[in-house]
């Protein structure tokens, strides 16, 4: 495993046809293989619209086992005939679970794990908890041919104790595969910087690049209500790559697809990080309060 690794970030908007999708993102994944991208980060649940939008029964029938999943199947076999790392996002179905996952596929085809997103939004255009469990797996990194890398999806991208976790487990790289844009009540709010510096945030506090790759174009939900019509969201594009202090070194525009990437150096990053002692002078035992929901010192098992 080499001491620096390439990395991009694909940003694409989604067609109605899962097969249309997984061609599209294969070109992409091919485009960045072909540019020297050795870790390749696709966008959230990329094989069709963000079903998400509405609430309908029939979504739910998306889901599909990780075993035999035929998206993971696929981008298995791109991985190992390119050498690429490809994280795989897909509506995973566990018995009678259904899950918001990545499968992390090796630079071999290996499928060497999954994440099950853990922290599920609920929001007029965002009506996730409709779909998915919280997922069980926690946070993970895995040990990849071209680096440790820790993977959250989305709304997970907003907590720091996510990202600081999978630093403690040792990612040297944090990929977010995520699908965000306007908030359906309030069109003219405007996210999109702040969800940058949410990320940008957790590469400086942690001296770990981030990835973030977004998806582009205006979806429409197919289930309208009486006060807003049928939900509409517009993807904020912009998909991004920080160094490891946060400050971008690679962007996307807002509408437009595109491959972006960067080089890190691991080794150097890993000197760094010894070298500045933000894990060194840790006190885990002061951080009770993020332990409970309400920010008190409560153990369980204890009377309040």
């Amino acid at each position: 495993m080499s001491d620096t690794v390439t990395v991009a970030a694909v940003q694409m908007a989604m067609a109605a046809e899962a097969y249309t999708n997984e061609d599209r993102a294969e070109r992409l994944v091919r485009v960045a293989a072909a540019s020297g991208a050795q870790v390749v980060l696709l966008p959230e649940l990329f094989t069709g619209p963000y079903f998400c939008i509405d609430a309908r029964p029939d979504d739910l029938a998306r889901a599909r086992p990780i075993a035999g999943h035929p998206t993971v199947e696929r981008f298995a076999a791109v991985a190992a005939e390119l050498g690429v790392v490809l994280p795989v996002s897909v509506y995973e179905a566990a018995g009678p679970a259904l899950f918001n996952s990545v499968a992390v596929v090796d630079a071999d085809g290996t499928v060497l794990g999954t994440y099950r997103k853990s922290h599920i939004p609920d929001g007029p255009g965002y009506t996730e908890k409709y779909y998915f469990s919280p997922g069980d797996t926690g946070f993970r990194v895995w040990d990849t041919a071209h680096g440790r890398l820790g993977v959250g999806i989305c709304w997970d991208q907003w907590f720091p104790e996510a990202a600081r976790a999978m630093a403690l487990l040792g990612a040297e790289v944090l990929l977010y595969p995520t699908a965000i844009g306007t908030e359906p009540p309030d069109p003219s709010w405007d996210s999109r910087d702040h969800w940058r510096r949410v990320m940008q945030g957790h590469a400086a506090a942690n001296l770990v690049p981030v990835v973030a790759a977004n998806r582009v174009g205006t979806e429409r939900g197919v289930s309208g209500d009486d006060v807003l019509g049928h939900r509409e969201i517009t993807f904020h594009g912009s998909s991004f790559l920080t160094d490891p202090t946060g400050a971008l070194v690679a962007e996307a525009d807002r509408t437009a697809e595109a491959v972006i990437s960067a080089t890190f150096d691991l080794a150097e990053q890993r000197a760094e990080r010894r070298a500045w002692g933000l894990f060194r002078d840790r006190r885990p035992d002061l951080y009770g309060p993020l332990l409970t929901l309400d920010g008190s010192t409560y153990a369980p098992g204890a009377d309040r």
